[in-house]
């Protein structure tokens, strides 16, 4: 008798294990920078190599980070979304230029437009290892102190731009 209730607990154990998977958001990957302070960098600039940025200049306003490049097709559809979110909102978005070729990233923002008050260059991809970049495009909201509060990863669509990330930024905005 318990040969046969063996195998049909285990299969019913593993039916309930693969229904509650199922339920999950297969693009969710989790991070555990959220809640942390984000990795600190002092990269140059796309625009201005002999300029630098860092995470300090960052601080004291909400900011966004999107991890981009110039080689990357799912940041081409991201960012129409991006430049009108831009338009649209007050934003303090910083991009994150990727494993780029300098002149090759220029030549993208030029033609599609540029809505990040300035993109850090991170050629070798340092930065973003230490960010945990998985891969681009991905985008972080960070607070006033520079904590993490939020990682979003693959291009931003406007429905989860305007109802995840625009009232977290809005309720981080109203935070002391």
């Amino acid at each position: 008798m318990i040969r046969y209730l063996l195998p049909l607990t285990l299969f019913l154990g593993l039916t309930v294990l693969f229904i509650y998977g199922l339920q999950n958001d297969p693009r969710y990957i989790p991070s555990p920078l959220i809640n942390e302070p984000a990795p600190e960098f002092d990269l140059p600039t796309l625009h201005q190599p002999k300029s630098s940025i860092k995470l300090n200049d960052l601080k004291g306003s909400v900011s966004l980070i999107n991890v981009w490049a110039s080689w990357c097709a799912a940041c081409r559809i991201e960012h129409p979304i991006l430049n009108d979110a831009v338009e649209k909102y007050s934003l303090n978005l910083y991009g994150l230029n990727y494993k780029d070729n300098r002149s090759d990233a220029l030549v993208w923002l030029n033609a599609l437009g540029n809505p990040y008050v300035e993109s850090a260059f991170d050629e070798k991809g340092v930065i973003g290892i230490n960010y945990g970049v998985y891969g681009v495009p991905e985008t972080f909201v960070l607070d006033k102190k520079g904590i993490i509060r939020y990682k979003h990863v693959g291009p931003i669509d406007k429905k989860k731009f305007n109802d995840t990330i625009m009232p977290l930024v809005k309720k981080l905005e109203k935070e002391e």
